[in-house]
C-alpha cells in the first residue's frame, strides 16, 4: 500500500441530500440565509421562532405573501457549514453547540432557543463556522424541557425537579434543600472558557458526595473556574441520606476545602 508524499488535489460534490423543500406557512415571506423553524402544530416552516424544530437554513426566497399554508415550497440547504454571527461565542468553543432564538439570531445559550448545529471553527470576535444537519444532529439538553438560566444565586426546591439550569455569570452559588425535599436535576456552567466559578453547596447536615469526591458535611461542590469551559455540569441526583449524589460529572470538579 502506497501512501502520499505530496498534496494531491480531489473534486468534491454536494449532492442533492444537502438539500430539501418544505411547505411554507401562509402569508408569509421566507428568505435566502433565514433559519427556518417547522410549526409544531402545522408542520409547515417558517422564519425560525424560538422553540421551533430547525430545518435548514433557506437557499432561495419564497414568496408565500398572497398564499395559503402549503402553496409553495421553501428550498432548504437542511445540511453543512455556515458562518454566522452568533453571541458569546469564543476561540475556545469548538464543538459547542449553538442554537437560535429567531432566523437571523444566534446564541450559545440553549433557554428560550432552537439548536441548529455544532461550532466548527471559529473565525473572529462574535463570528464562527456551525456545522449544522437537520436530520440527524440532536440538541444535547434536548431532554430537558425545562430549561432556566441562573444569574444570581438560587435556592433549589421540589418544583426544580426534571429541570437543567444553565449558568452564566460569575461566581454563583447553587444551594441544594435538605435532603428531605429531593431535587433531580442538572446545572450546568454556560460560561467561556475560566470565566465562570460555580459552586454547588450543600446545607449544614449534608455533604455532595460523587466519583472521587470524600463527600464532606457542609463543604460545596466546585466547578474549578481555572479551567471551567462552556458545558461543565453536574447532573444531581437525591435518594441518600447522606446528602445529594453527583451522579454524573463533566469537567473539572472538586470539594470546597
Amino acid at each position: 500500500m502506497t501512501t502520499l508524499a505530496a498534496n494531491k488535489e480531489r473534486r468534491y460534490s454536494i449532492t442533492y441530500d444537502d438539500f430539501n423543500e418544505l411547505p411554507a406557512i401562509a402569508s408569509d415571506i421566507l428568505y435566502q440565509g433565514s433559519a427556518m423553524g417547522a410549526v409544531d402544530a402545522t408542520g409547515y416552516n417558517r422564519p425560525l421562532v424560538a422553540g421551533d424544530r430547525f430545518t435548514g437554513f433557506g437557499d432561495a426566497k419564497a414568496d408565500n405573501s398572497s398564499g395559503s399554508s402549503g402553496d409553495i415550497n421553501v428550498n432548504l440547504r437542511k445540511r453543512g457549514r455556515v458562518e454566522l454571527t452568533i453571541a458569546g461565542v469564543t476561540i475556545t468553543d469548538y464543538r459547542q453547540p449553538v442554537y437560535a432564538t429567531d432566523d437571523d439570531t444566534f446564541t450559545m445559550s440553549p433557554i428560550g432557543s432552537s439548536f441548529i448545529g455544532f461550532v466548527h471553527r471559529w473565525v473572529s470576535a462574535g463570528k464562527a463556522v456551525v456545522v449544522f444537519d437537520a436530520d440527524n444532529f440532536s440538541d444535547p439538553y434536548g431532554g430537558y424541557s425545562k430549561r432556566e438560566v441562573i444569574s444570581a444565586n438560587k435556592t433549589l426546591d421540589i418544583e426544580d425537579n426534571g429541570k437543567l439550569f444553565w449558568v452564566d455569570t460569575d461566581a454563583i452559588v447553587v444551594s441544594m434543600p435538605a435532603v428531605a425535599t429531593p431535587v433531580n436535576c442538572v446545572i450546568v456552567n454556560g460560561g467561556s472558557f475560566g470565566a465562570v466559578a460555580l459552586n454547588i453547596s450543600p446545607v449544614a447536615a449534608d455533604k455532595m458526595q460523587g466519583p472521587d469526591l470524600p463527600g464532606t458535611d457542609n463543604k460545596d461542590l466546585i466547578n474549578t473556574k481555572a479551567t471551567a469551559r462552556r458545558g461543565d455540569l453536574a447532573q444531581l441526583v437525591t435518594g441518600d441520606a447522606n446528602g445529594p449524589i453527583a451522579a454524573r460529572l463533566v469537567g473539572t470538579w472538586a470539594t470546597e476545602a
